[in-house]
């Protein structure tokens, strides 16, 4: 498949995947979200709290970020447990939060120095990680209020959640206007769509920074934690975590996660990879580069509990984080403290510092064109 793809379908119906392959069936269930005043920001803007639950799994959604404040599913025994790190009020996300659970955009992950060309017109974006941008800048859509609409569809549950980015916000050129929607099915399986239209050429590239731990939140280390990726390659970083380009065999390296194995297997290996991020901070090239519709790309699972997570994607890349600047001052929900290694995150996503890498899969959108990804969970125990 030819890398450079562009992840935009002018006019089309968002991507999906099979009845089939997530139980996304539509019949009669699932009831409706219930809101609930969550806290209010400094200048009195109120966050709401949105709880939705199907198929065995609940969910608690906020309107600022569009955050998963909590996602509980069971593990083999039927007992339910909170696997999303975050925190029980509204003031510790504004002050402290490293993007727990938050909807990230207008583009996810790094972008060198914050710089960029494109139809050769430069562009400066909000630099809030040593000289490079990170997750759309220091106030990213994971810091903006959304407006969400909840919904019911036969036996799906979910919420609409939009936001219009404004033309220069964090010096990103064109307003984007953003839908995400979550979706729970009657088999608990939690779905994201993204769409995006801009009035000037723009990139985006938006992802869910949602803190995994499949033994619950606050429980200790994910080192024991098995994970598969369907990759075969990846994109190594310099000192800065931005790609240098290449597109790196996994054979032979800590970065090899083509069979199951425990996290912290090769976690501690003296790898200069691993040494820049003080951990895993990586991007995966999925060898199923971009797809139409979701495919599997990604298992997780605790053997301790027995819960599996499994992912799908339309997606060309997979950024796994093994939690590596947890540092012991951020109290949870559980009311316990979250160290390094208690959590990881799996961001499908396109590539870091894509703007700056033409061999990389593009990301600018363009005026008449949609963006559209799409993001399958599914749990099982």
């Amino acid at each position: 498949m030819d890398m450079r793809r562009r992840t935009v379908i002018a006019g089309a119906a968002a991507a999906g995947i099979t009845a089939a392959a997530v139980g996304s069936a539509h019949a009669s269930g699932g009831r409706t979200p219930v809101k609930a005043l969550f806290g209010k920001l400094a200048d009195g803007t109120k966050v709401y709290s949105w709880s939705l639950a199907n198929g065995g799994t609940r969910m608690k959604v906020l309107s600022y970020g569009g955050v998963v404040q909590s996602l509980q599913i069971p593990d083999r025994r039927g007992r339910l447990a909170n696997v999303s790190l975050g925190f029980d009020n509204i003031e510790d996300y504004v002050a402290k939060s490293p993007y727990f659970g938050a909807l990230i955009g207008r583009y996810g992950n790094r972008v060198g120095k914050g710089r960029f060309t494109l139809d050769g017109e430069a562009y400066q974006v909000n630099v809030n990680d040593g000289v490079n941008s990170l997750h759309g800048g220091a106030q990213g859509f994971d810091k903006r209020v959304w407006d969400v609409e909840p919904f019911t569809k036969g036996s799906d549950v979910g919420l609409h959640l939009y936001y219009t980015s404004v033309d220069g916000e964090m010096g990103y050129p064109g307003t984007l206007k953003v839908k995400v929607t979550y979706t729970l099915s009657k088999h608990g399986d939690w779905r994201i769509d993204y769409a995006a239209t801009t009035d000037k050429a723009t990139v985006v590239n938006l992802t869910s920074h949602v803190y995994w731990n499949l033994a619950g939140e606050g429980s200790g280390t994910i080192e024991n934690h098995q994970l598969k990726i369907d990759a075969s390659r990846y994109t190594p970083v310099d000192s800065g975590l931005i790609p240098t380009g290449q597109l790196a065999p996994v054979a032979g390296t800590p970065f090899d996660f083509r069979r199951s194995k425990a996290i912290g297997e090769d976690l501690r290996e003296a790898h200069q990879q691993l040494l820049y991020g003080k951990g895993i901070d990586h991007n995966w090239v999925l060898d199923k580069g971009i797809s139409p519709r979701p495919e599997w790309i990604a298992t997780l699972k605790d053997p301790s509990s027995g819960r599996t997570l499994r992912m799908a994607t339309t997606e060309p890349g997979l950024q796994f984080y093994s939690g590596n600047f947890l540092d012991g001052t951020l109290v949870g929900t559980s009311g316990r403290t979250y160290r390094q290694g208690d959590a990881l995150c799996l961001e499908t996503q396109h590539f870091p510092d894509s703007p700056n890498k033409p061999s990389f899969p593009s990301t600018v959108l363009r005026p008449g064109q949609t963006y559209r990804s799409t993001t399958v969970h599914s749990f099982s125990c």
